[in-house]
């Protein structure tokens, strides 16, 4: 059986962006690697300025979790004091004694390598990944490094990657700024992270407790909490687009899936407890329970009193005639979230999201109802009867749109008639 290829990225990820997990996947491929583990730093003591580390844990796994082979790591995060990189490549030596593990480092911190604390036994316990990094050494300075310590025993990989011309400092400054650019540097989730719980100069959230959060991701897995995090992400850029209250649609796409990963055996109960319909084909369904339950949590245990946002939770898997402009942004952004698996009809749904609600949830409802049939089921009463309102609202639309044409058209042409005389 060959061995694992471990791969090591640590950090303080503060926070995590689109170039480091690049640079992981890069690595990956380079040195054919089974997994990378990214070990975020605890809360070091030399650095100011650093969020919490269990914000950039979360951070972390929200990042890593649309990627398999990429897993957080907490072998550094949940020690005290100061921490060196032979402790912790010993600890994981200890866990996996047949992995070959490869450290990856920048090309600024080849220069320094010798500066380590036990650097020759750092040297004999891993093959160090060089990836492309602003250095201020030449490249010839650095192949002189490289030749100095390999004769000290060091292995060197160059990872195959283009320069990652980001940096965590910007991406704060960014933050702060409202940078549009910049931001777009981030993961969804983690911006989506940053914004709701005001790290790094983003607007304090005091609509949303820093408890809920934390309460989320231990509701989750990884992978949910990603995609949560991802759909408060899509809410928001909904709700300014269609003139809806931002922060209602953030904190309902935040808390859409509370319940989505409880045990059908709790759900049912806390249905039944709550009172809520008592439709067997509900109760016997996740899938689709999990949204009533979701808003009764959301109520009972987060505390939200905002009935509009409550609604918007309960009604995300089935839809309801008479939705709300709420109620349809958090049951699309749960659609078309950016961490989303290709599904088809996924890009025409998105494309259609930003000029009509109604047209969007048409066609990616009619898109639910064809992928149903094929198994052999049907659809719940109550998307039927969403599907019968959301034909008359289109219809509407589509009247209204070919009246304002008319009139458009009428008075461009008495314009023109005007200009003549």
């Amino acid at each position: 059986m060959a061995k694992e290829r471990i791969g090591v990225m640590g950090g303080t990820f503060n926070p995590i962006h689109a170039g480091h997990v690049q640079m992981a996947l890069c690595a990956m491929e380079t040195a054919k690697l089974t997994s990378v583990l990214v070990v975020p730093s605890g809360n070091p003591p030399h650095k100011s300025g650093v969020a919490p580390a269990e914000d950039r844990w979360r951070m972390v796994c929200a990042a890593c979790a649309p990627h398999k082979q990429l897993t957080p790591s907490r072998v550094e995060i949940d020690r005290a004091g100061l921490i060196y990189t032979v402790d912790t490549l010993s600890i994981l030596k200890e866990k996996h004694p047949q992995a070959e593990f490869f450290y990856m480092i920048g090309t600024d911190t080849l220069m320094e390598l010798r500066t380590w604390r036990r650097i020759d036994d750092v040297l004999k316990m891993c093959t160090f990944l060089v990836c492309p990094r602003q250095c201020k050494h030449t490249p010839e300075q650095q192949q002189q490094e490289e030749l100095r310590l390999t004769r000290l025993g060091g292995q060197f990989i160059h990872v195959d990657a283009p320069m990652v011309d980001i940096s965590s400092t910007q991406v704060r400054s960014a933050l702060s700024s409202e940078d549009d650019a910049l931001t777009a540097c981030l993961p969804p989730p983690v911006l989506a992270y940053c914004r709701l719980s005001g790290l790094y100069g983003s607007p304090d959230r005091p609509d949303i407790p820093k408890a809920w959060l934390g309460l989320v991701f231990r509701a989750l897995t990884p992978a949910r909490y990603a995609h949560t995090l991802s759909v408060a992400h899509s809410a928001r850029r909904l709700a300014i687009i269609h003139g809806a209250n931002v922060a209602d649609a953030e904190i309902a796409g935040l808390l859409h899936d509370c319940a989505k990963c409880m045990p059908l055996e709790d759900m049912q109960r806390l249905a039944r407890y709550a009172h809520l319909p008592d439709d067997p084909e509900m109760l016997a369904s996740p899938a689709l329970l999990h949204a009533g339950v979701g808003a009764y949590l959301a109520q009972h245990i987060y505390g939200v009193s905002r009935q509009e946002i409550l609604d918007a939770i309960a009604c995300h898997t089935t839809g309801k005639p008479d939705m709300t402009t709420l109620d349809m942004i958090v049951y699309l952004a749960d659609k078309i979230e950016l961490t989303r698996s290709p599904y088809p009809l996924l890009e025409k749904v998105r494309q259609q999201a930003e000029t009509s609600l109604a047209r969007a949830m048409l066609l990616s409802m009619e898109g639910t109802a064809d992928h149903v049939k094929k198994g052999g089921k049907k659809l719940h009463p109550s998307s039927l009867r969403t599907l019968k309102w959301l034909k008359k609202q289109v219809r509407q639309e589509e009247k209204q749109a070919a009246k304002e044409a008319a009139k458009s058209k009428k008075a461009t042409k008495k314009q023109k008639k005007q200009t003549n005389e």
